[in-house]
């Protein structure tokens, strides 16, 4: 988990950087504190996904910018622990599979939740979608106040500019691949 909150700093940092912004520039646009962004910066703080929403949401750039990784001729991706990201005390957990890719503007996840698990999202920038592919148990989804339960092997596609939450309702974890498409600057 170190590993990734010191990518995650660095990530930050380089986006600050680059943007020419200062730590005070980047809390108000993100509404999280000066002093957070300093921690997660020096990877002394390993952020939640919600703070990490508000960090991307605020300076507009996808969620897995912040576990970017080199580009390669191709790539297989699998569950790996140091590109994981907890939430909900540990009862969901968010593998980054492929990272944002800026020429293609998507990015993929794969997610497990404990039964009974609750996960509210802050939206999105405007005109991005999600698509969540259901491989394993039930999951209610609330996108806008509207309630949509997905069996397995079920899939949803919604706007995800606005509230959205996900609500494992059994007593069985359950998994869902994840892909977020972002709208081209």
């Amino acid at each position: 988990m170190e590993q990734i909150s010191l990518k995650i700093g660095e990530r930050l940092k380089e986006i600050r950087n680059t943007r020419q912004l200062t730590l005070d520039d980047v809390a108000e646009l993100t509404g999280v504190s000066k002093p957070m962004l300093g921690q997660i910066e020096r990877g002394q703080s390993s952020p939640t996904i919600n703070i990490l929403w508000k960090i991307s949401t605020g300076l507009r750039i996808p969620l897995s910018f912040f576990c970017k990784q080199d580009e390669a001729q191709y790539t297989v991706a699998g569950l790996d622990e140091r590109d994981m990201i907890t939430e909900e005390n540990g009862g969901m957990r968010a593998y980054s599979l492929f990272p944002f890719d800026p020429v293609r503007n998507v990015e993929a996840f794969y997610i497990e939740f404990d039964a009974g698990v609750e996960h509210s999202s802050l939206p999105h920038v405007a005109g991005v979608e999600e698509y969540v592919f259901l491989v394993q148990g039930t999951l209610k989804m609330v996108v806008g106040g509207k309630e949509v339960l997905l069996q397995e092997k079920q899939s949803i596609r919604f706007r995800a500019d606005v509230s959205h939450g996900y609500y494992n309702v059994s007593d069985k974890s359950c998994a869902a691949y994840n892909l977020i498409f972002y709208p081209h600057s």
